[in-house]
């Protein structure tokens, strides 16, 4: 595959291609990983007070806004990744749930969470939280020292006016910052700072409606307004538009052609990849993590692939994606690592018609080209929404297409180091389809998530995506960096 790109989504081994067998010197121990590092327990001396103010202080409002600083009043450092912060609030309807959103952090959105939660014993003016974590990411807070600016806002999921006036948490009329106490702070689970509503010590066991537990994980239900929301850069994520390889020589990646619409509910990515015949006219999306941090555990996302354009001729051979992949950082490096989802609606690679791959990469050479993998595959149409996971552990990787198993690839191809998760569409080549009348096909993302260290099953990946939206939770990445 002559086009095949340095460190990215892909080149695709045929069944005739034969496959190099690389033997490993020692192998992992089997069994999912799933012991996360302890966390030393903070000093006695240790504490925190919180400030609030607020940029939306009707009584009622689009969005509420509550700004935070959190700071340490103890005499030794803190681990932000240890604090959780509550905003307690009056739901609008027993039925509603609510999303909320980072606008800007000193420190950087990447690394604030907010999750809800529902009160145990609600009141007159709180029967659920928001409540602030930070990853493992945000580093130390030193004593004396505050978070600065934490910009938050959250919303009800259908953006219906909500009213905030009759809130625990809300002061309308404190629009600069002071100390807070009707929220509160626990730093390692002990409640350090402020007083819930009467009767919910925030130490109590969390109820139903917070996200289930387990590793630290990336979530994201891609809720925003355009490709250019700054939310999107915010949590991590880069719109491709720089150029080069795969796909057809010449074409483009337009950031443009990533749009967010709505689909059963769901605010859903939308990747379009258009051609009117030639390179100059070819244009293909890319959206993948700017940061390279995942390594074994479970990969999951919906997509929605697609055997026909949503306009002009049919017949060309588009790659349809969701993968995991670090760099190339020289010909046949035995460090490389990709693990892809490939959809082709119309073929391509030697393929006369739509086929699905799974295909896990030891290495690679571009040219001359030679692929070090192990692959499997359907040859049947996957038209339409399905849910895709892989498991990564010290043993194997295993793929399943809605619930089912789809393959599983041996420890030979597991990865030596970290990478970034991607969604692409792309054209292969200009050969499937002559004419040059302009044609446009779609891809669709409804979430994705990544657990680090555990292996899920299928079904377990779906009550974990529930829990989220569940509590309204539109983004979380715990996951640290490397």
């Amino acid at each position: 595959m002559s086009n095949r790109p340095t460190g990215r989504s892909t080149g695709r081994p045929g069944p005739g291609r034969a496959r190099l067998a690389l033997a490993l010197a020692a192998l992992l121990g089997g069994g999912a990983l799933t012991a996360l590092p302890a966390q030393a327990a903070p000093a006695a001396a240790d504490g925190l007070s919180v400030q609030y103010r607020t940029s939306a202080g009707g009584a009622t409002a689009d969005q509420t806004e509550p700004w935070l600083k959190v700071r340490n009043t103890g005499s030794s450092p803190v681990q932000l990744s240890q604090v959780k912060v509550r905003y307690y609030f009056k739901a609008d309807s027993p039925s509603d749930t609510y999303r909320f959103a980072c606008s800007w952090a000193v420190r950087g959105c990447s690394v604030v969470t907010g999750t809800f939660g529902t009160l145990g014993n609600p009141t007159a003016t709180a029967d659920r939280y928001l409540e602030i974590g930070f990853t493992q990411a945000a580093g130390t807070l030193a004593p004396g020292a505050d978070t600065g600016d934490l910009q938050l806002r959250f919303h009800r999921a259908n953006w219906q006016t909500l009213r905030q006036s009759d809130d625990y948490s809300f002061n309308g009329a404190q629009t600069s910052y002071a100390n807070w106490d009707k929220v509160t702070a626990q730093l390692a689970g002990a409640t350090v700072w402020g007083a819930a509503p009467e009767g919910n010590d925030p130490t109590d066991p969390t109820d139903p409606t917070d996200p289930p537990g387990g590793g630290q994980s990336l979530f994201d239900d891609f809720d925003y307004s355009s490709h250019t929301d700054p939310a999107i850069s915010a949590h991590g994520w880069n719109v491709r538009a720089n150029s080069g390889g795969p796909g057809v020589p010449g074409a483009t990646w337009d950031p443009s052609k990533v749009t967010f619409v709505s689909a059963g509910g769901n605010s859903v990515m939308n990747l379009e990849t258009s051609t009117a015949g030639t390179g100059a006219s070819t244009t293909h999306t890319e959206v993948l993590t700017r940061a390279t941090k995942f390594r074994n555990g479970t990969y999951a996302a919906r997509v929605k692939f697609s055997d026909a354009p949503k306009s002009g001729p049919d017949g060309d051979h588009l790659v349809q994606t969701f993968f995991t992949i670090n760099d190339l950082k020289a010909p046949m490096a035995d460090d490389y690592a990709e693990y892809d989802f490939e959809y082709l609606p119309n073929g391509g690679w030697g393929e006369p018609a739509n086929i699905l791959y799974t295909t896990s990469w030891e290495t690679y050479n571009p040219e001359p080209w030679q692929a070090v993998n192990q692959h499997s595959e359907q040859r049947r149409s996957y038209a339409g929404w399905h849910d895709l996971v892989v498991t990564i552990d010290d043993s194997a990787i295993t793929y399943y297409v809605d619930g089912q198993h789809f393959g599983t690839h041996d420890a030979q191809y597991l990865p030596e180091r970290p990478m970034s998760i991607n969604f692409n569409q792309w054209l292969i080549d200009l050969n499937g389809q002559t004419s040059t009348a302009p044609r446009a096909f779609d891809q669709q993302v409804d979430y994705v998530l990544h657990v680090k260290d555990q292996v899920l099953t299928p079904a377990q990946v779906a009550a974990k995506v529930a829990g989220y939206r569940n509590a309204g939770t539109g983004f979380v990445d715990e996951v640290p960096a490397t």
